[in-house]
């Protein structure tokens, strides 16, 4: 055979066992955090996502013992699948000791998520970036302030109604917002939220002290952006004038001047917002806040957070992310419901744009009732953020009273105001959520929603504008169980 021939053939075997080409590094960064971190000054809000729950995703028993009886009997009777999930395992503390040591700060550790949240600059990203148990990073989303009008407070208000002797109780000048969605009428059957745990998020609660407070049941409280057990004003970050307001208008109780609807709820209050900036970052704090709540066995969730604008440079979440999987808070949310948990949320100030969504999330969730306002005459009020989502679902879902409603303000144990917004209307539906849930303990999150749907203004033919209407208490509690449903 020719020498020629003998080469080729001996050269065979090594060629077909070459190694293939070794490709470049693909970053793990998202392109937005890239972006960040080339123009940041400072350490940035970074989400760093862990490709497992360590070596075999093995439970070290933690799982279920985060969580109260109450949470766990919650999901059995309400959530989906297993009672304890796979995402409900801690992240491994080898993995978190690693990340921890090459940053500057741990926000916040999410079981939910796989993830940890941290500051960290360039350098430490990229040193983040070649542990090999991390999957991908992103940046912490970010939030503006929210667009709402509070007229000046007003003392000793009584209802001047003419209906104001219809019921058993005399609701002063919230009369006419409660009235709207049916609310007296549920109270007259003796439900005012007994037996359920609701959760309210906002930027804290300055005037707990207020006489509308003076017989609420909170049991606990957590401030998620200072880490500390104290809700009010202190020498720290965040004003909670906002957080009185939407408590009240949940769960207050003063004869003659403000009612809400679950005003004997049992409370758990989270501070999860930062207003002493204009480019607030509140979403992490947002997530961990679910997690806590769910843990401590909440029924509700309600959310008036989750707004889409805020001043450049900085860039966050478009309309087109407002899709029910991107935004880490969304996912949130609808974990949570996954967990039995009706979550409500503000539909976002948006106002109406004709070329796309005006939403903020976390209220684009796919199992999130986001919530838009009216007036007292029913009209769409201008500010209310419209749908669809992104990936085409109709949204808000619900509406109710959002302009002009009458809410405990900051100023004295004795003042009120009247306040506009998303964010009031939300905690309106989310202490009708609680009057279902008291009247039809064993109803999924599905079934909840379901009801209120099919018993709001405009059940028969949903939009973009208000989704399927102002809601109705009275009819939703009376209505025939729907199908359980995913």
């Amino acid at each position: 055979m020719p020498l020629k021939r003998l080469l080729w053939v001996s050269l065979l075997p090594l060629l077909i066992a070459a190694p293939a080409p070794i490709p470049a590094t693909v970053s793990k960064q998202s392109a937005e955090l890239t972006r960040a971190l080339a123009q940041a000054n400072a350490p940035e809000h970074v989400w760093v996502y862990f490709r497992d729950k360590g070596p075999g995703g093995a439970d070290d028993g933690s799982s279920a013992t985060t969580l109260t009886h109450r949470a766990l009997a919650r999901r059995a009777r309400r959530g989906q699948g297993d009672v304890v999930k796979l995402a409900d395992r801690p992240v491994p503390s080898s993995y978190l000791d690693a990340v921890r040591t090459r940053v500057a700060r741990v926000r916040h550790v999410s079981r939910w998520l796989n993830a940890v949240s941290v500051e960290a600059d360039a350098a430490q990203v990229r040193a983040i970036e070649s542990l090999p148990f991390v999957d991908r990073l992103d940046r912490v989303g970010r939030y503006g302030r929210r667009v709402e009008e509070t007229l000046p407070a007003e003392t000793g208000v009584r209802s001047s109604s003419a209906r104001r002797g219809a019921y058993r109780l005399d609701y002063g000048a919230s009369l006419a917002q409660m009235e709207q969605i049916r609310v007296p009428a549920v109270h007259d059957l003796g439900l005012h939220g007994e037996g359920t745990i609701v959760a309210v998020f906002d930027a804290g609660f300055d005037n707990l002290p207020h006489e509308v407070f003076a017989g609420t049941n909170i049991v606990a409280q957590w401030d998620f952006v200072n880490g500390d057990p104290n809700v009010a004003d202190e020498a720290d970050r965040g004003d909670g004038s906002h957080g009185t307001s939407t408590l009240s208008v949940l769960g207050g109780f003063k004869e003659g001047a403000l009612i809400g609807p679950a005003y004997n709820a049992t409370f758990l209050l989270a501070k999860t917002e930062d207003t002493t900036r204009e480019t607030p970052v509140e979403e992490d704090h947002w997530v961990a806040a679910a997690e806590w709540a769910e843990a401590l066995g909440a029924d509700v969730i309600s959310s008036s957070l989750g707004y889409l604008d805020y001043d450049p440079p900085f860039a966050s979440y478009t309309f087109l992310d407002m899709n029910g999987t991107t935004a880490a808070s969304t996912r949130a949310a609808d974990l949570a419901v996954e967990r039995g948990v009706v979550v409500v949320a503000s539909a976002g100030n948006n106002g109406f744009d004709l070329r796309r969504n005006t939403l903020g999330a976390p209220a684009d969730g796919h199992r999130v009732l986001a919530i838009g306002a009216v007036d007292l005459t029913r009209r769409r009020a201008s500010f209310s953020s419209v749908g669809p989502s992104a990936d085409g679902r109709i949204k808000p879902d619900l509406a109710a009273a959002g302009s002009l409603v009458k809410a405990a303000a900051s100023t004295t144990p004795t003042a009120y105001g009247l306040v506009s917004g998303t964010s009031l209307s939300c905690p309106l539906v989310a202490g009708v959520a609680a009057l279902i849930l008291q009247a039809h303990p064993h109803y999924t999150p599905a079934q909840v929603a379901a009801v209120l749907r099919n018993t709001s203004s405009q059940a028969s033919a949903p939009d973009n504008l208000l989704g399927w209407g102002i809601v109705n208490a009275l009819a939703a509690i009376e209505a025939p169980e729907p199908p359980a449903g995913p």
